[in-house]
């Protein structure tokens, strides 16, 4: 059985192992394909069986040209790059990891939260630069400090990563609000839910962790800006078409949004004339929120595990039934 991984580096840029899935078949991986090139991505799959994909996109018609493939294992949790009806129509199996970074991303988020407060990053190269040495005072600082206690974080999308992070905002004093469609006990225990104008109107700092669907795409709009506190937090390493760019930018250079932490962009790599390269007190990272190294070894095991329940006539994590 051929298995390919058409883009691999980013899972594996060398401090993890493939031999778990080897034992399966005879497995090459590329560290990159093509994202728009259909030719060169059939021509990689075109005998294979099994295809695992992270960013490289499947279309309709790459399934009509790879006959072969029975599986598909995306290495992520959002799968909009897979044509999941038309793989369901060939009678292809589609999995992806819906669980792998749940710590990492919460953590990062609240990451982004304190580089804004503190910009930690700013005053140590500053200090480095000798501004500290040739200050006339004995303390000094270059951006307003922010105190988190007693201010509201507003999480739109409460499953398991959004309440990662609103446990970590209560430990750090913070009142929790959130806004998902489908509420849960466990959730109340961490926050109050609401709907989504309340955290528009309510929250000191709001963040994303909900998926990208219709629903959600711009949720961050001059619209819904309007509707935000004076000085509000915008945080997102969710997915990044959930913003409008053009707009929180004009937010930022306005001071209606005081700063965004943001690891998603619309997209990716980022694209020199993207207004949030020049907005006013946006940091920007390169989507690496999921990138522990923790993070990425239980997002191979259960990859592995995706395929070995294929194989043995008992999938899971299935998106295309």
């Amino acid at each position: 059985m051929k298995i390919v991984v058409l883009d691999g580096y980013t899972l594996n840029p060398g401090d993890l192992s493939w031999e778990e899935l080897e034992q399966y078949g005879e497995l090459t991986v590329y560290d990159r394909t093509s994202l728009d090139d259909e030719k060169e991505i059939i021509q990689r799959i075109q005998d294979a069986e099994v295809v695992f994909t992270n960013k490289t996109p499947l279309s309709k018609n790459i399934f009509s040209s790879c006959e072969n493939i029975k599986y598909v294992g995306v290495l992520a949790t959002g799968y909009n790059v897979v044509d999941i009806l038309a793989a369901k129509e060939r009678g292809i199996v589609v999995t992806n990891i819906p669980t792998y970074g749940t710590n990492a991303v919460g953590q990062f988020a609240i990451a982004l939260l304190l580089e804004i407060c503190h910009r930690i990053g700013h005053h140590d190269k500053a200090v480095h630069e000798g501004a500290w040495e040739t200050n006339k005072d004995w303390c000094f600082w270059d951006y307003p400090l922010v105190e988190l206690a007693g201010k509201t974080m507003g999480i739109i999308g409460f499953g398991k990563i959004g309440q990662t992070t609103g446990r970590i905002a209560r430990a750090l004093g913070m009142e929790v609000i959130a806004n998902d469609e489908y509420p849960n006990d466990r959730g109340r225990e961490i926050a109050e839910y609401v709907s989504k104008d309340e955290v528009f109107k309510k929250a000191d700092v709001i963040t994303l962790h909900c998926p990208l669907f219709a629903s959600t795409e711009g949720i961050i709009c001059k619209k819904n800006i309007e509707k935000m506190k004076d000085g509000v937090i915008i945080l997102n390493n969710s997915r990044g078409a959930l913003i409008v760019e053009q707009d929180l930018a004009e937010a930022l250079n306005s001071g209606k949004i005081y700063a965004a932490g943001l690891d998603v962009v619309s997209t990716e790599p980022i694209k020199k004339e993207n207004p949030l390269l020049k907005a006013k007190n946006c940091i920007l990272t390169p989507h690496m929120s999921w990138g522990a190294k923790e993070s990425r070894q239980r997002l191979m095991k259960t990859a592995v595990e995706n395929l070995k329940g294929f194989l043995e006539g008992m999938p899971v994590n299935v998106v295309n039934r």
